[in-house]
Formats: C-alpha cells, structure tokens, sequence
C-alpha cells in the first residue's frame, strides 16, 4: 500500500466566492485593484488549505504480474494492474456502500479480462482496445465521482452529475460483463467444431446409438 495525498477542492471555491464578493463591493479596473484582490484570494486559499488540508488516500500497489515471455502482452497486462489498483484506491475514498460495491464488481470483471489475457494472448487487439477506450473513461468518472464527493457541497450540478455516474456504473458493470463472455467467442466456436467432428466419427464407428 502507498499513501498519496488528496487535496480538498474548497479552498479552490473559497478563492472563487473571494473574486465575486470582491467584484461585487469594490472597483476592479486599476492594477492595485487586482494586486489587492490576488492578495487577498492567495491568502484566504492559504487559510483553508491548512483548515481544510485533504486527506490521504491509500493505494495498492499491483503485484508484478506472471511475465508471459510477450512483451507487448506483458505491458499490457501491467497496464491492467495499474489501473485495477487505482480503481480500488477511488473505491476506497469513496463513501456511499451502494456506489462502492458497484466499482468492487467493476473491479472484479476488469481483473478477470486480464487474467484471461494471460492464458489467452490470442485476445490482445480486443484487451487492448478495452484498455485504451473503456478503462479510462470509467476511471475519469470515478475520479469525478471522487472529487465531487469530497467538495462538501451539493448544488444541482454536483448532486446531478453524481447520481449520473452512479447509474452509468450499473451500464458500465454489465458492458464489461459481456465484454468479457465475448472473449469466449472463438473458444466456443473451437469447442462446438469439436464435439461435431467427435459425434461424426463415433458414429462412422457405430458407437454412437443417439444424439451426443
């Protein structure tokens, strides 16, 4: 586990209600006026960030995938770790159970693709493709999800947005899911052309009396 220190994004809105306040009650169209009010901004940002300083957020580290003797495969699947193990760190600053089981389930689908990969490089265009498109758009929504949790506030657009993510982890867990059967595809096929070809010579043999 590693510790990575979060900062609190309320500093950042106090220096936003700081302009306001200020544009609304005094001049702003001379250049002390702004040296003033960037002053004034920087040291209130100062003072929240040591009232409100951010917490830290521990994350696992991935273990060093099982190398496969394939280096583009062996990025790859050093690639999923990573982004496994900072799914996990998000879930964990995460306070809401229902949304955390969401990402745990997400997680476990994420880390079952990858576990196939390594028994069957044959699926690397399509991982590679899930890794480039899929996973980085889930984790920039965690993220989100994340931040906004931690804003402290809960206008529309923050309560809004929130509540989006939490349904499109509902759509995103069972894409992922069948995604993942996908993979299955050609073995499936390999396996149906096989049990065939086994019915049709144990029946050239006469030992086959009914459907196998």
């Amino acid at each position: 586990m590693i510790e990575i220190k979060k900062k609190s994004v309320i500093p950042v809105y106090g220096v936003a209600v700081v302009w306001v306040l200020y544009c609304a009650f005094f001049p702003l169209y001379k250049t002390w006026h702004f040296v003033v009010l960037a002053c004034a901004a920087a040291l209130f940002y100062v003072f929240l960030s040591m009232v409100f300083p951010g917490k830290t957020v521990k994350i696992e580290v991935p273990a060093e995938p099982e190398r496969t003797g394939d280096d583009k495969i062996d990025a790859l699947l050093s690639e999923g770790g990573k982004a496994v193990a900072e799914m996990r760190g998000l879930r964990d600053s995460i306070g809401t159970a229902s949304v955390k089981k969401k990402i745990d389930d997400i997680i476990t689908v994420t880390d079952m693709i990858f576990q196939n990969l390594h028994h069957d490089p044959d699926d690397y265009t399509q991982v590679k493709r899930f890794a480039d498109y899929y996973l980085p758009t889930t984790i920039k929504l965690l993220h989100t999800y994340s931040r906004f949790g931690q804003s402290g506030a809960r206008g529309d657009n923050i309560s809004g947005t929130m509540e989006r993510i939490d349904s499109a982890l509902d759509t995103i867990h069972d894409s992922y899911k069948k995604f993942f059967d996908s993979l299955f595809e050609n073995q499936a096929i390999d396996i149906e052309t096989d049990i065939s070809v086994l019915e049709n010579v144990l029946r050239r043999e006469g030992l086959l009396g009914k459907e196998f």
